[in-house]
């Protein structure tokens, strides 16, 4: 295979890990990165399929005792229940409205230009979730219950415009509905498998035609990449957030959104509409 779209499926895959758990949009990311690279084609969306579903397995990988515990003590442990319960509760909005509008959006809001207003709306919120006063009534995931679960839902249906970030929505939507830093962050990380396990098959299906055996070594080298990078950032972020806000994440959001509008105005990248 040629040397050129690996290397390009390496950086991609390295992308889509760095980019998928932390508030700043991995779809933004990959649109943006995928045209810079010439790799936004047919192919590029397929390829995306497959990191998409490292990053998944990286989340899994990395809270493995904790999901499968509450696996195995669903029937017996109320914790593990209301988890199942919540996750559930919080996937069904982005379910229901990416079901309605996933074409429209995809056909009208998936160029550079949007991901990079996104960007920069979505930095302005973190700033201002994080300076305003935190009101804190859930410390930990198991002490949610379905009404914070459902919120969070609904935040995260507004990641379908991309840029926004699904991680981003879901983690500050949180704090605004009351849940700590890590409650947030945790809660993103658990209601990403769900999500993205239903996306993953759904764009499968839709793509199925396109899919071969001779792409294998792609997806092996994007998907590695991806898995490893992935597990670094979900690992570095709840180490992160123990001593930090949000507030790096939110003026790189802003600053890198500046950069591609500029990009755009002075004719130094000639982004395409879509």
């Amino acid at each position: 295979m040629d040397i050129l779209l690996l290397a390009k499926a390496l950086i991609l895959g390295i992308v889509e890990g760095l980019t998928e758990f932390l508030p700043i949009s991995s779809t933004g990311h990959l649109i943006l990165v995928g045209q810079l690279l010439d790799f936004n084609d047919e192919k590029g969306k397929v390829f995306e399929i497959a990191i998409q579903f490292a990053a998944i397995l990286a989340v899994v990988w990395a809270y493995r005792e904790r999901l499968g515990h509450a696996v195995v003590s669903l029937r017996s442990e109320p914790a593990s229940r209301r988890l199942a319960v919540n996750l559930i509760v919080a996937f069904l909005p982005a379910a229901v409205l990416g079901f309605m509008f996933i074409k429209q959006i995809k056909a009208y809001l998936f160029n550079p230009l949007v991901v990079a207003t996104a960007f920069i709306v979505g930095g302005l919120l973190i700033l201002w979730a994080e300076r305003r006063e935190h009101t804190i009534r859930v410390q930990e995931v198991d002490d949610m219950g379905w009404r914070d679960a459902l919120k969070v839902g609904f935040a995260q249906a507004l990641a379908m415009i991309p840029g926004t970030s699904r991680s981003g929505a879901t983690i500050i939507g949180g704090l605004f509905f009351g849940l700590s830093r890590k409650a947030a962050t945790e809660f993103s990380f658990f209601l990403a498998i769900p999500t993205m396990f239903a996306a993953t098959l759904y764009d499968v299906y839709k793509h199925r035609e396109l899919f071969s055996l001779g792409d294998l070594p792609l997806f092996l080298v994007g998907g590695v990449a991806s898995f490893v990078s992935a597990l670094l950032a979900v690992r570095g972020l709840i180490r992160y957030i123990s001593r930090h806000d949000f507030s790096a994440f939110a003026w790189y959001r802003i600053g890198f959104g500046i950069l591609v509008w500029a990009s755009a105005y002075f004719g130094w990248v000639a982004w395409s509409a879509g």
